[in-house]
């Protein structure tokens, strides 16, 4: 099956993030492909490198990015929703990049399943 998954939450104010990276890891680790995960609203911040939780605390932007590389993921974050919270390419972990909506639409359109995470 393939799948889409957005993200519409922030890693640190909300356990949509950590929910979606999960769902993520354990779709894959089933066989299952996972098309693109695209950022939004509040979601972009799981792009951002400089992020910095307590070392006691998971750091879901390096899962996020970690899980991107071992797997090739398309990790995708909104431009405008991006640009409003100060996010720049310049700031984005390993492994993100910068788009617009029409890559939700496409991977949407070319998934089996669209799975949301958060409001």
């Amino acid at each position: 099956m393939k799948f889409c998954v957005l993200v519409n939450e922030g890693p640190f104010n909300h356990q949509a993030s950590d929910s979606a990276y999960h769902f993520v890891k354990a779709a894959l680790d089933k066989g299952h492909e996972v098309m693109r995960v695209f950022f939004y609203h509040d979601g972009v911040n799981n792009a951002n490198r400089l992020s910095a939780p307590q070392q006691d605390d998971r750091n879901i932007v390096k899962l996020w990015s970690e899980l991107g590389k071992e797997h090739d993921l398309d990790l995708v974050v909104c431009v405008a929703a991006a640009l409003r919270r100060g996010l720049k390419e310049e700031i984005l972990a390993e492994g993100f990049r910068i788009s617009g909506l029409g890559q939700l639409i496409e991977a949407g359109m070319e998934s089996d399943r669209f799975v949301e995470f958060g409001d």
